[in-house]
């Protein structure tokens, strides 16, 4: 497998692949996807670096792109690799005070933005961004304030390389591409504290492709993954590069919120997701059982049953299945699987790899199932993404994996995980003080997670950060409580609430048309979902399910009372982080009185 520095990766899989599609993005206005061959990607990268020589950008200066999810944005990666820029992604759902405070810690000076939201963020605070001199614009639909002088759109800044005329200096800046330079510079959205800037050098992305090529063989140039998180979570953006470095093709998703219509259009062979996405399809297909009746139901509890048997007890262990039980399973593999997967949009399914938080064993089982390879992992910003995973056999259930290879990890002080390698960060942009707190003086980065090695199998057990220490001395760990309860179909967001108090609570958002459902079967009348949500007969419903759900969990750590909320957590109001991890300080502020309600006598 040939390693390309990344200011030359496209160009070479160009020279390689020619007419191959790399891209694709969908036109909303046609209904279509686009296909943008390999040729077509490398002459878009070549273009802007040209355009980027032409507007002076300079060797090592930072390069800011705030959008959602858009081919643009890696052709301003790639064309900014190479003339040795450093590109900086910002979250395309962030605040006007959240891209104020990145661009002046950054010194932004050119900000590539999306849409209108992006722009219209952007533009607000271009007066207080000293550095900002111009926006540009990738979607031309976007209206420009009428005081706006300097933004141009996207197609405007690549008239800059018309003739390509400054290709000599973008080849000498190409030919001085080092592996020891700065690549990017991620901000961590920061679930406490202003964003910390993680500096991720060519060397942490070059010893990435490494070591994924070692234990990720089954990804190839047939693949299509479907890109549904954002380019600017590390997870995402390590993945495409590795698809990327691979000559798999990459479909571009430029709207979240659709991402099952386009898997229904794209029908990939690989995405990687979040734990959330397959807890919906779980739900899904435990509420579609539900609705059965009879021999239809029994089958497909069968099939599930069945499925479990023939991959979890004896294909992930190695082992030959039975006759009986194999040809059973072939048998649901033809039906009941793979009318699953057809529906879903994952009938040509390779493998999924999901990270970002943890994955509940009941859901992984389910997976793996029905024929689904979710491959789990663990990672962080700070690691250039995975630090383990699941292999094809072998995984154990539970785990996060086994550590990949070339990367050192041992247990430290109150089991904190430990990480020492060439993914590792050099530390934090013009943080000295939070890198050395994070980055010990032998090297060791320090996750702030806790966990166990078992042989070269991971473990996680709680973040030690998020750890809650009631008053009565308990330690609790929320995350735990909460991936236990959001099994429940009944349950779409969960917030645990114990620390420095006497017992454990928790703010819960339902799913809320299951609620009218049962409301319209059971004849309860409500003018509002907050009257809704405060009759008895609900709130006996929830505690029902409640205790049974955390059955598992000793009594100190169980929800004692709880409150159902009319509203679900939001970005907007600055209670869910872009990866939509909860900001627990936030939520504690916004709803202080509802759980101030909750210890009263």
């Amino acid at each position: 497998m040939a390693y390309h520095h990344f200011s030359v990766l496209v160009h070479r899989q160009a020279e390689k692949y020619g007419d191959k599609v790399a891209l694709k993005y969908k036109d909303y206005d046609a209904g279509r996807w686009i296909p943008v061959t390999w040729n077509e990607f490398s002459q878009k990268v070549r273009q802007v670096s040209d355009a980027l020589i032409a507007f002076g950008v300079a060797e090592e200066e930072n390069v800011g792109i705030f959008s959602q999810n858009k081919p643009e944005c890696l052709y301003v990666d790639f064309g900014a690799f190479g003339v040795r820029a450093v590109t900086i992604p910002l979250y395309a759902t962030s605040s006007p005070v959240q891209v104020k405070y990145i661009v002046n810690d950054a010194q932004i000076r050119f900000l590539f933005v999306g849409e209108q939201f992006q722009y219209d963020a952007a533009f607000r605070v271009l007066g207080f961004c000293h550095s900002l001199q111009r926006l540009i614009i990738f979607d031309r639909k976007v209206q420009k304030d009428p005081r706006d002088t300097t933004s141009i759109y996207f197609d405007e800044f690549l008239q800059a390389a018309d003739g390509l005329t400054h290709q000599a200096e973008v080849e000498g800046r190409t030919a001085r591409a080092s592996f020891d330079d700065l690549a990017s510079i991620l901000y961590t959205s920061g679930t406490t504290g202003e964003p910390k800037g993680v500096m991720l050098h060519h060397f942490n992305y070059d010893e990435a492709m490494r070591i994924h090529d070692i234990v990720l063989p089954q990804l190839t140039e047939q693949d299509v993954s479907l890109n549904f998180l954002p380019l600017t979570h590390v997870f995402e953006r390590a993945w495409t590069y590795l698809c990327l470095h691979r000559g798999a093709q990459v479909c571009v998703n430029l709207r979240p919120h659709e991402v099952q219509q386009s898997l229904r259009e794209i029908r990939p062979t690989a995405m990687c997701s979040v734990p959330r996405f397959w807890e919906k399809v779980y739900l899904g297909v435990h509420e579609r059982i539900a609705k059965e009746t009879g021999m239809r139901k029994a089958l497909m509890l069968d099939a599930l049953r069945v499925g479990r048997e023939h991959n979890i007890d004896y294909i992930r262990q190695g082992k030959t299945p039975p006759l009986m039980l194999h040809m059973r399973y072939k048998f649901y593999e033809k039906t009941v699987y793979a009318l699953l997967k057809k529906t879903i949009g994952l009938e040509n399914g390779n493998f999924f790899p999901t990270a970002g938080a943890a994955v509940n064993d009941t859901i992984c089982e389910f997976a793996h199932s029905v024929g689904i390879f979710m491959l789990v992992g663990y990672g962080l910003t700070e690691s250039t993404a995975t630090v383990s995973c699941f292999r094809k056999q072998g995984f154990e259930v539970g785990s996060v994996g086994q550590v990949m290879p070339g990367l050192e990890v041992k247990i430290g002080d109150n089991d904190e995980i430990l990480l020492r390698g060439r993914t590792i960060t050099t530390g934090y942009y013009k943080k000295p003080v939070s890198t050395a707190n994070a980055i010990d003086k032998d090297g060791w980065f320090h996750t702030g997670d806790a966990g166990c090695l078992k042989g070269d199998h991971l473990y996680l057990t709680e973040r030690i950060k998020d750890l809650f220490k009631t008053s009565n001395g308990k330690y609790i760990s929320p995350q735990a409580l909460e991936t236990r309860l959001i099994l429940d179909r009944y349950i779409d967001q969960v917030a645990i609430i114990a620390d420095q108090r006497k017992f454990v609570s928790a703010l819960i958002v339902p799913t809320y048309d299951l609620v009218k459902e049962l409301a319209a079967g059971r004849g309860i009348a409500y003018t509002s979902m907050e009257e809704l949500l405060r009759k008895p007969e609900i709130t006996d419903f929830y505690r029902e399910r409640i205790d049974t759900l955390q059955q598992a969990f000793a009594h100190y750590e169980q929800i004692k009372r709880f409150t159902l909320l009319a509203e679900p957590f939001s970005m907007e109001r600055g209670e869910l982080t872009n990866t939509l991890k909860l900001r627990r300080p936030v939520v504690a502020e916004h709803y202080r009185d509802v759980i101030d309600r909750m210890y009263e006598e």
